[in-house]
């Protein structure tokens, strides 16, 4: 077993604080990496603190990983010692089903769904068939600690003509809104809507920009209509029925990347024929739809959940080649308690990113899992 250390949650009502726990050696096909960055997502504070009602205690969430390869597997051939490599929101799938064979493993129909990065399988065993879990355990910690060990082929190669802490947030954030613009087929020409200028939605903005496309953000805050027009998009405010009004029946896709509950019918209207609006933020109960504006035009709202990690390498690649990336502030993990009260009360628009190395500051805990 490898020492290991890193920041957790133990109950949905404690600070993360310092955290001692072990990870196994790599086997044949795994990867050790020492971990030098790693993003903060919403979601990490949704399962620090069981919004969601699925999370494993103690939690150590951190889903954007970037580190160096110390450590490989005798079979591992695609990686080698000192390679700067990434860690997106998983880190196994079932391999057999469908969606699996098809490369689609953010899809996984196995009985337990897909290996998350931390929290373990998304279907857990209390809830899989038979009360299995065919990954062997019941909670993975993240990447808010000092090492991690992946399997090779769940690992993403960083260009480097992307910097590491740059990289991290796009694993997440920057794979689950390039997911689905890849998949509706965003091209150069097309007028794409972004609902949202947060983490998600300042990616959002600069892919559909750097695939040609005309791109009008929506928000609800005045302060980010003008950093949103110095990216090149064009920027509204939601409360503004007028400026809603001008863009009528206009778009060829629209996201939403609002991190919780909203009404969408005020961009129902906004859509083209045929075309679809899709969330990407939010993973509760929707506001209730007006089927009269989608029936009449034949539109669609659908979902997308974060991206294979055959789009995850794309995504990054497409990043290194347009030299695009999020906006992010380093923060060291002493002060990852406060930077989750900002990010609540929805003063971030940049990505945090973790320096891991300021985790080595830290006192070594006592504890051990």
């Amino acid at each position: 077993m490898i020492s290991a250390r890193g920041y957790a949650a133990h109950n949905p009502h404690s600070p993360l604080r310092a955290f001692a726990f072990e990870r196994e050696e790599p086997r044949e096909r795994d990867v050790q990496i020492q971990v030098l960055f790693c993003g903060v997502c919403h979601s990490d504070i949704h399962q620090a603190k069981n919004e969601w009602s699925n999370t494993i205690y103690p939690c150590v969430p951190g889903h954007e990983v970037v580190g160096r390869v110390t450590k490989i597997g005798a079979s591992v051939t695609t990686h080698a010692v000192g390679d700067i490599v990434g860690v997106g929101c998983m880190i196994d799938s079932c391999r057999h089903c469908k969606p699996c064979k098809l490369g689609l493993q953010n899809y996984c129909e196995g009985p337990n769904s897909w290996l998350a990065t931390y929290n373990g399988p998304m279907v857990p065993a209390k809830l899989a068939p038979g009360g299995l879990n065919a990954y062997g355990r019941d909670n993975t910690y993240g990447g808010y600690s000092d090492v991690l060990v992946v399997r090779d082929d769940f690992l993403i190669r960083i260009p480097a003509a992307l910097k590491p802490e740059v990289a991290a947030p796009i694993l997440c954030a920057g794979v689950t809104t390039y997911s689905p613009m890849k998949h509706w087929k965003v091209q150069a020409g097309q007028k794409v809507g972004i609902i949202g200028f947060g983490g998600l939605g300042d990616m959002a903005v600069k892919l559909a920009l750097a695939m040609g496309a005309q791109v009008v953000m929506f928000t609800s805050t005045d302060a980010k209509l003008a950093e949103a027009r110095k990216l090149g998009a064009d920027a509204v405010l939601e409360s503004d029925a007028k400026a809603l009004d001008a863009h009528a029946s206009s778009f060829d896709f629209m996201l939403s990347t609002v991190p919780q509950r909203h009404d969408l019918n005020p961009y129902l209207p906004l859509l083209k024929r045929d075309c679809t609006l899709v969330v990407v933020g939010a993973l509760e109960v929707m506001e209730p739809v007006n089927n009269q504006q989608v029936a009449f035009h034949r539109r669609s709202v659908s979902g997308s959940l974060i991206g294979s990690i055959a789009e995850t390498q794309e995504v990054i690649d497409f990043c290194a080649r347009h030299g695009i990336g999020p906006d992010i502030e380093m923060l060291r993990i002493q002060d990852l308690n406060e930077a989750y009260s900002r990010i609540e009360q929805g003063e971030v628009r940049f990505r945090y990113v973790i320096d891991m190395a300021s985790l080595a500051e830290e006192p070594v805990p006592t504890n051990l899992a």
